[in-house]
């Protein structure tokens, strides 16, 4: 593999790799190893098991020196939306990780380099990869920059409340009802089944959505209906969502 094309990577993350090995494993998806067999283990989950829980650290390091009156409920949803997926994933996106990987032509071809848990996933194998490479201190530092730099924004657009919840806050706030969810049908068999939920306001179906368990459809289905009602960005104050408050 060649280890000279991480140069504008470098460039945007502040620093050179002393181990270009290292940084290259960070972007070896496991679906391209199985098409090279002779490289058998040399894939990158490896570093995303380490990266995920020095992320989690520093996160929760952070959120517990910097936000002294806040209990653990909420330091737990704070760090939950900063570590989520799709906030990992856009960062990935901002920083070009996609162009790197090394995907299967099966994953190439179904877009595997812009798939969000892909994206989320490599980013945490880059942690796991700083960490290792230059230390806890530099690897707090890419967290500190890239992550919880996105904190303010996270809270100020209740992006740290699950779907469900900010739908449900923002359609009694706004119309005074609180939604419902039905299930509209089950698909598959009941090994791998899939639930597709429904979310009602007032009787009236807002948004659909679909899951591994009727928990994560209501979710998507939530998701789904603040797109529809155009509420993605809709900010309902309240104190304990902001971070200066002490309330």
């Amino acid at each position: 593999m060649a280890i000279n094309r991480y140069e504008e990577l470098e460039k945007k993350i502040g620093f050179e790799f002393k181990n270009p090995q290292l940084l290259d494993l960070a972007f070896v998806h496991k679906s391209y190893v199985n098409e090279h067999r002779d490289r058998k283990n040399e894939h990158n989950e490896r570093l995303e098991f380490l990266g995920d829980a020095v992320l989690e650290l520093v996160v929760t390091e952070y959120l517990y020196k910097n936000f002294p009156t806040r209990g653990e409920g909420v330091l737990t949803n704070w760090r939950s939306a900063l570590v989520k997926g799709k906030h990992l994933a856009e960062i990935a996106e901002k920083l070009d990780l996609g162009l790197y990987l090394y995907l299967s032509r099966g994953e190439e071809r179904s877009g595997g380099r812009k798939k969000n848990y892909i994206l989320a996933n490599t980013l945490e194998s880059l942690i796991g990869a700083i960490y290792l490479d230059q230390g806890y201190k530099v690897s707090h530092k890419f967290i500190d920059d890239m992550i919880l730099a996105q904190l303010s924004s996270i809270l100020e657009q209740g992006l740290h409340i699950d779907a469900k919840s900010r739908f449900q806050e923002i359609a009694q706030d706004l119309l005074g009802f609180t939604p419902a969810y039905e299930l509209i049908e089950e698909q598959g068999p009941d090994h791998d089944k899939q639930f597709v939920m429904g979310a009602y306001i007032d009787g009236e179906l807002i948004g659909r959505g679909s899951g591994s368990s009727k928990q994560n459809a209501e979710q998507a289905a939530a998701q789904d209906a603040l797109k529809a009602k155009k509420w993605e960005n809709v900010v309902v104050h309240d104190p304990s969502h902001d971070p200066t408050s002490n309330v």
